[in-house]
């Protein structure tokens, strides 16, 4: 198991997934009109908001895996999912693609520059671990703004922050099976 950065990285990813599989779990008991709903936010709505966390995904994934196609799909961005269930597939199997850029990862990988490619303009290099800081700390930004709307709804918002604690283990065994991942 790695430790260090590169540890922490994985541990970033697999609470990804899981954060992730339990907001659009939450969000299958609402219907495609309630998903799609306006309501305040930063983005209009949950559909809309998690819909962009998916596209952000899949942009930086693609980046960080020197994917030559990745600049004409910038402003191409995936299906729009009008109904919690196929986002949540979707979504989880981005998550899976973060996970195993993230296991490959050393302390010396995390450290290499990347250029992340813009349509208008080259910016300077990144380091890996620059981008993926960035990548977990925009999932977590509107994974917080959806569970904010979907407070709003009949579905109780789920706990999110129950995933890194040894005492708090038993809460998140079951799902982590279910996602196919092992305990730590």
């Amino acid at each position: 198991m790695a430790t260090g950065l590169a540890g922490h990285f994985v541990a970033m990813a697999r609470n990804n997934i899981w954060s992730n599989h339990r907001l659009l779990s939450a969000c299958t008991a609402l219907s495609p009109a309630e998903f799609a709903q306006q309501r305040t936010s930063f983005f209009p709505s949950l559909r809309a908001t998690l819909n962009h966390i998916l596209w952000v995904d899949t942009y930086y994934i693609d980046a960080l895996l020197h994917d030559p196609a990745v600049l004409e799909r910038y402003d191409d961005p995936p299906p729009d999912f009008a109904d919690a269930a196929a986002l949540h597939d979707a979504q989880i199997a981005s998550d899976r693609r973060l996970l195993a850029f993230c296991d490959r990862q050393t302390e010396a990988t995390l450290t290499e520059g990347l250029v992340l490619p813009r349509p208008n303009r080259i910016p300077p290099a990144s380091s890996v671990a620059s981008i993926l800081e960035h990548l977990f700390q925009h999932q977590i930004h509107h994974r917080g703004q959806a569970h904010a709307m979907l407070a709003g709804t009949a579905v109780k918002p789920p706990q999110l922050d129950e995933f890194f604690l040894a005492g708090e283990e038993h809460l998140r065994r079951e799902e982590l099976r279910a996602l196919g991942l092992p305990e730590t």
